[in-house]
């Protein structure tokens, strides 16, 4: 069976990163998941890593293979001048929170079942809490066209986020789902490892745009902040 869909393995050996006690947190490191490959580009299960080419940013990265996948970090300034330049404004009420010196980027490389093998070694060399860290995942639970952010929850079957609650002994990180629909027939897995139709592609544009912006917002004032807007938003 193709790796892609393999279910992951978890290391025993691996002690777990605690997220803090409270969720008032600020992302510290954005974890793209997908598959690597020219084959899985345009999947239906790589919508993740599809996001990093429609930041704002993504020209600038320096891209390197660490940490068992794709890494590149942007310094808060950078972040800052991106944020006065796409004019984004305060969340109103929204206690201002300092963003963190740098911003850490990871596009795993481990195929989608073994990502968070790859978050692991991110964050625990970058010494990063497991409650600072966001997962840009595919969602079968919404339909294509909608988006939701959320802390902690269900698996929902998503062999990437299991490989995650593997790796960190818990299910307690910050989620961005982003929606593929379920399929209108029995197979899941080729669906997910199936590409976009032209139809669908032209919501994906959209689609990425806006979740594009999302993030930028979430780096700048926090998770909290876009919710409960992005609970689960229609875009």
């Amino acid at each position: 069976m193709n790796r892609a869909v393999l279910g992951t393995i978890k290391n025993p050996c691996i002690q777990s990163i605690m997220a803090p006690e409270s969720i008032e947190s600020m992302i510290e490191l954005v974890a793209f998941l997908g598959n690597p490959g020219r084959e899985y580009t345009h999947n239906r299960h790589n919508i993740g890593r599809l996001l990093v080419e429609a930041l704002p940013f993504s020209s600038t990265l320096d891209w390197q293979r660490k940490y068992k996948g794709l890494y590149a970090n942007m310094e808060r300034n950078t972040l800052l001048a991106y944020q006065k330049e796409m004019e984004i404004a305060a969340p109103v009420s929204q206690a201002e929170k300092p963003i963190p010196p740098k911003i850490h980027f990871l596009a795993p490389e481990t195929y989608m079942n073994f990502s968070g093998d790859s978050v692991y070694a991110a964050a625990s060399f970058c010494k990063i809490p497991l409650g600072n860290i966001l997962v840009v995942h595919d969602e079968l639970e919404l339909p294509l066209g909608t988006a939701a952010y959320r802390f902690s929850g269900g698996l929902g079957g998503h062999n990437g986020l299991r490989s995650m609650k593997a790796n960190f002994a818990t299910g307690d990180f910050w989620r961005f789902r982003i929606g593929i629909g379920r399929p209108p027939h029995t197979d899941v897995a080729g669906w997910v490892l199936s590409d976009f139709s032209p139809d669908e592609k032209t919501v994906l544009t959209r689609v990425l745009d806006s979740c594009a912006q999302a993030l930028m917002h979430t780096l700048v004032y926090g998770p909290e902040s876009i919710l409960p807007e992005w609970n689960k938003k229609q875009l």
